[in-house]
Order: C-alpha cells, then sequence, then structure tokens
C-alpha cells in the first residue's frame, strides 16, 4: 500500500458511479480500454500543449503512461496496487511537478447486484501549491470541484464502454 496521502485526507477527490457491468468487466474496461473513454481535459494536461493516448502496463509492476501522436511518452506514474478486479492504484504526476511532488488515484471496483460501483479516489492534492500550473492558481476547494467534475465525464465514458461487449 502507498504512504501517498490519506485515505480521510481533505485534500481528496472522490467520484463514484455504478455501471452495468462484472466487476471483472469494469476493471478491464478501466484499465485495458482506457484509450476508449479517456478524454483530454486543456485544464488537467499532463504536458503542457500536448495530448495523447493513454494506456496501462499491465500488473503490479505496470505503469500509466501517456503515448503522443509522435511515438514520445510520459510516465504519468507506476502501479503502486494491481488486485483485478477489485482495487488499482497509480501514482500520478504531470510534467511539471518537482520530484518530490505526486498525487495518488486509487480505483475500487465493488459488486452491488448485477452491478458495478467503481470509485475513483485521487488523493494528495494538498501537496501540490496553489500557484502551481496543475492547480491554475486555484484554491483547494475549487480545484477539487473541478477535477471531480472531470473525473464524471470520465466514468460516465468508461461506464459506456464497460456496458458493451468487449471487441
Amino acid at each position: 500500500m502507498s504512504t501517498i496521502g490519506d485515505p480521510g485526507a481533505a485534500s481528496r477527490v472522490l467520484v463514484a458511479l455504478r455501471v452495468d457491468a462484472t466487476p471483472e468487466r469494469a476493471f478491464a474496461a478501466f484499465t485495458d480500454e482506457i484509450e476508449q473513454w479517456w478524454r483530454p481535459n486543456g485544464l488537467f494536461q499532463f504536458t503542457v500543449g500536448r495530448a495523447g493516448a493513454l494506456s496501462f502496463e499491465p500488473g503490479p509492476a505496470g505503469r500509466l503512461v501517456e503515448t503522443y501522436d509522435d511515438g514520445s511518452t510520459f510516465v504519468i506514474g507506476e502501479v503502486l496496487t494491481w488486485d483485478p478486479p477489485h482495487h488499482l492504484s497509480v501514482g500520478w504526476r504531470t510534467a511539471s511537478f518537482a520530484p518530490d511532488q505526486a498525487t495518488e488515484l486509487r480505483v475500487r471496483f465493488e459488486p452491488v447486484g448485477a452491478q458495478t460501483r467503481v470509485e475513483v479516489e485521487h488523493l494528495g492534492w494538498d501537496g501540490i501549491p496553489q500557484e502551481h500550473a496543475a492547480r491554475h492558481g486555484f484554491p483547494l476547494s475549487p480545484f477539487q470541484l473541478r477535477f471531480a467534475e472531470w473525473w464524471q465525464v470520465l466514468l460516465h465514458d468508461m461506464a459506456d464502454v464497460a456496458a458493451r461487449d468487449r471487441p
């Protein structure tokens, strides 16, 4: 388990959605098919002025990577927990983060009847100063709200992918 952030920390962003799929299918859609539902957001870019396709290198030694049209990549973070179909956590950073700056994304997949509750928890934003480019000068609370709104959109798109049969 990672030590970045604290599940009760005031700096977390927490979004959850029920998905019409099994936990196995939801986990696969989140990780194996992220390029089908992830949409870049100009406000929350990993690298300035670039948007690429996201992909997971699966497994406990995996990484979350953004790949650009020219073939170059940016490693967003290393997989911290890989426990299909229950839990995934990954480090999360932008190119402008200092070496000691990082956040953590935790995703849980819990069965609820015929559906799965997908919970996204993003921790550690209190360690990124308000004036940092990733926060755009927003105080923590408004930043968290904007970031949560973006995750809501992303989760709805992921739910659509998960509800489809696998390609």
